[in-house]
């Protein structure tokens, strides 16, 4: 795990290329603590900053193929990297290094770009052929490993992260209207949009290709469902739950494989643990797990932790995460995560991954993925729901299932059957709606829009984020079954937009501490997206295959207990006499009104109400959360936003 940078064409001299990389490298530092290297190839420059996991002694970068025609700079990992060094040996490649970072080479060598296929991992990585004078850029299937891109001074220039670029002479952070309008939609921008204008995120499973003054992406791996009318697959319900346990089993062995220990995240939850499980049959030495703890009850799991880690009988460490420190290191987490965020999730996350560091570890593994892929989230429950009442919109009994979906809201319970189904707008879409599923998450959010500025929405328009993510779904989308495109929505849009990168990898290489994801092995989402829906959502029980897995490895009481989505306190934590000095500055009339971004005298209303903790409905606490964080990543010398109306449609 590191981080990545480099440039490619526009005649820059050696002096001020190197000046550019160092700068790109010094910005990316957290990512990889370890070492340094930067290299200059005719009109490409590649750097790298190291997190030394594979091949400690032998794997510096970039790093280039022994007759020197191929150069790349690799940030991640190729987890089976072992068997296809074995492979290519019997084709006649020799290695003069251990590490995954030369199978790299030696594949790309062998089949060029197919050699993506046969890659099981988490990367992104900057290749120079010298032969062809071909830069090509690549990124992992489901968007673990982040890679962000900009024209500036006549070149290409590219990173792990936006700072690298923003480090470059004459970059500006300038926050782009469109993006903030997708985010307060959808939670995310659509790639290849990113929160600064100008500034563009190479999307999941895609590679890009630079050569001859041209510039060419494409994907080359895309999530797919069965059509609806399809056969499901073959084979018992047992036959499948075994499949899929030894599919998980090795997911998580070959994710093991490293020359540093390896811990786990354990959240009290099934899918956490059903990975501490299988790894700690592997781990011999004992494994090391980390949990994240709360004082508010509807936000901790404790108890099940303690259980979990009994029940394996590995050692456990645990932080606790109070509302001041929240508040307290929310501006540092904008730093990194650079992207306006709706919740606070994310802060305990970056702490959390500061214990792992503080512990001496560099490599955990996590339950991430296990939710989209088996249909684990309220959301999909939800969205059967509420077809299923739908087809009898006057029905007073059918409303009455969403409060047994939501037993961990309380409000919901006193509710009547009218409100309900005003609520959740069941009957309101049509069932033919290709954003069915998450049109009330949409509707909701966007909600927060209210704060918006007149020249903001003025440049909006009637943009429409929807329907601009609608508009990029596959072409046999509509074809699938209803759960599946749920799952396709989450899966390819949310999972890499945000929960991978904003709760993910952002806050994780933060720390120099690098997340390993077995739900999300290529291996383990094939066979996810080929099952039948039942065998997922099995009724409105979740996840119904996976906890046939977990049975004899996880605890019956985790496997069986309600699930409880992973939260963290949100506007609550500026609340009382601990609110940070910082949020006065941040949010000042003055401030806001250089922004040019929020009404300023609604968010001076909204404060006020923050403050007094008077601040209880999800459109408050996301509006609140987001004009904070946008106001922080936008930092005090930013450019204030060119609201031009032409970005419309623009990606």
């Amino acid at each position: 795990m590191c981080g990545i940078a480099g440039y490619h064409g526009g005649n820059i001299a050696p002096e001020r290329a190197a000046d550019y990389l160092r700068r790109m490298v010094a910005a990316l530092r957290h990512r990889g603590p370890d070492a340094e290297g930067i290299v200059i190839r005719g009109d490409t420059g590649l750097a790298h900053s190291r997190l030394s996991i594979v091949g400690l002694a032998d794997g510096a970068q970039p790093m280039a193929s022994e007759d020197e025609t191929l150069a790349v700079s690799f940030n991640g990992e190729i987890f089976n990297y072992v068997e296809l060094r074995d492979d290519l040996k019997a084709r006649g490649h020799r290695f003069r290094t251990t590490s995954d970072t030369e199978v790299l080479l030696a594949a790309y060598a062998e089949k060029g770009l197919d050699c993506l296929a046969d890659f099981n991992g988490d990367f992104a990585f900057a290749l120079h052929d010298e032969r062809t004078r071909t830069l090509v850029l690549a990124r992992d299937r489901m968007g673990v490993r982040p890679l962000f891109y900009t024209q500036h001074d006549g070149a290409l220039f590219f990173a792990s992260e936006i700072k690298a670029l923003l480090a470059l002479p004459g970059m500006t952070a300038e926050i782009d209207p469109l993006a903030l309008d997708q985010i307060f939609t959808l939670w995310c921008p659509i790639p290849p949009r990113t929160a600064y204008r100008n500034i563009h995120a190479l999307p999941p499973g895609h590679v890009m290709i630079v050569a001859d003054g041209g510039r060419t992406i494409r994907p080359w791996w895309q999530l797919s469902y069965p059509d609806r009318n399809d056969a499901p697959p073959a084979g018992s319900m047992d036959d499948q739950t075994e499949a899929l346990r030894a599919l998980l089993d090795d997911a998580t062995r070959i994710r093991l494989r490293a020359d540093v220990p390896v811990g786990a995240y354990l959240s009290g939850g099934l899918d956490s643990s059903l990975i501490a499980a299988l790894a700690a049959k592997t781990v011999t030495h004992g494994l090391k797990t980390f949990s994240l703890t709360f004082r508010s009850a509807e936000h901790d799991e404790s108890a099940w932790q303690r259980q979990m880690a009994a029940s394996l009988g590995v050692l456990s460490d645990s932080v606790e995460c109070t509302t001041t420190a929240i508040a307290e290191h929310l501006p540092d987490v904008m730093r990194h995560i650079e992207c306006p965020i709706l919740r606070t999730a994310p802060v305990p996350l970056a702490l959390l991954s500061a214990r792992v560091r503080e512990q001496g570890m560099k490599v955990v593994l996590t339950g991430e993925g296990a939710d989209e892929i088996f249909a684990g989230y309220d959301l999909f429950r939800e969205a059967r729901i509420r077809r299923f009442c739908g087809r009898q919109p006057e029905s007073p009994r059918r409303p009455r299932l969403f409060q047994r979906l939501y037993p961990y809201l309380p409000g919901l319970k006193q509710q009547s059957p009218e409100y309900l189904a005003r609520f959740f707008a069941f009957g309101a879409e049509a069932l033919d709606d290709p954003l069915y599923s998450h049109r009330p998450r949409f509707r909701s959010t966007a909600a927060a829009k209210l704060f918006f500025s007149a020249d903001l929405r003025q440049v909006i328009g009637d943009y429409d984020a929807a329907a601009d993510l609608a508009a990029q779904l596959p072409a046999d989308f509509r074809r699938w079954h209803p759960l599946h495109q749920a799952q396709y929505l989450e899966t390819a849009f949310l999972l890499p937009g945000y929960i991978l990168s904003s709760q993910g990898d952002r806050v994780m290489m933060a720390n120099a501490v690098e997340g390993r994801f077995p739900y999300l092995d290529h291996r383990v989402v094939a066979f996810a997206t080929s099952l039948s829906p039942d065998a997922k959502l099995n009724g409105l029980r979740e996840k119904h295959i996976l906890k046939q897995v977990a049975r004899g490895l996880v605890p019956a009481a985790i496997i069986d207990r309600p699930k409880q989505p992973y939260r963290a306190p949100d506007s609550e934590v500026f609340a009382g006499p601990a609110t940070p000095t910082y949020l006065d500055a941040v949010l000042s009339p003055e401030r806001l009104e250089e922004s040019g971004l929020f009404n300023v005298q609604a968010v001076g209303k909204l404060k006020e109400k923050v403050l007094k903790g008077q601040v209880t409905g999800f459109r408050d606490n996301a509006a609140f959360i987001g004009i904070l964080s946008t106001e922080l990543l936008r930092g005090p010398s930013a450019a204030r936003p060119h609201l031009a109306s032409s970005e419309i449609g623009k990606h």
